[in-house]
């Protein structure tokens, strides 16, 4: 079975908001090198939608700097699965996820291969009530955002994880990876 992993970006106080996080190249080489190891991405609309704008080529120019090539490259080549109830169609080698999510991501873990690899905010909040997420990989920013949406509100009970990787970056972002405690 394949294992789904959440990873998102956060700043020392919790803050999951892209726009607090400094993108820089060992980021963008360090998540292009995690999305790689997994077979196909699982979004929601609104990440789904915010990782074309930024990392779709268009036919009239690059979509990204230099920097951000080898994520962009990578996020563009990745089969997706988008899970949405109002989106009609998506296209970007992607492709809608309907009816229960539950069963949905069930069938996807069950296929071969090496993982599943799942970010954002209410799609993983979904998923980890259910159970279904088997990695969580937090890449924490040496940042204070003091603002800003916060991972897991709502979650409606306690999820006890221990600790299974620890990464230190040059930057000073520490990249934390924790299973479930089963």
């Amino acid at each position: 079975m394949r294992p789904l992993r959440y990873a998102i970006n956060i700043t020392l106080d919790g803050c999951c908001d892209h726009c607090a996080i400094i993108p820089t190249e060992e980021l963008h080489r360090y998540h292009a090198e995690n999305l790689a190891w997994a077979d196909a991405l699982l979004f929601g609309r609104v990440t789904y939608q915010m990782m074309e704008e930024a990392f779709r080529p268009s036919a009239n120019t690059s979509a990204t700097s230099d920097e951000m090539d080898p994520f962009a490259q990578t996020i563009h080549a990745a089969k997706k699965y988008v899970v949405s109830s109002t989106l009609e169609q998506v296209d970007w080698n992607a492709e809608l996820l309907r009816g229960d999510l539950g069963e949905a991501v069930q069938r996807l873990k069950q296929e071969p291969g090496r993982g599943l690899f799942v970010g954002g905010v209410k799609l993983p909040l979904a998923l980890a009530e259910l159970g279904l997420i088997d990695e969580y990989e937090f890449l924490v920013q040496p940042r204070l955002a003091g603002h800003g949406p916060t991972l897991f509100a709502g979650l409606s009970k306690p999820l006890d994880l221990k600790l299974v990787d620890r990464l230190e970056l040059g930057s000073g972002a520490v990249v934390m990876r924790y299973e479930p405690k089963r």
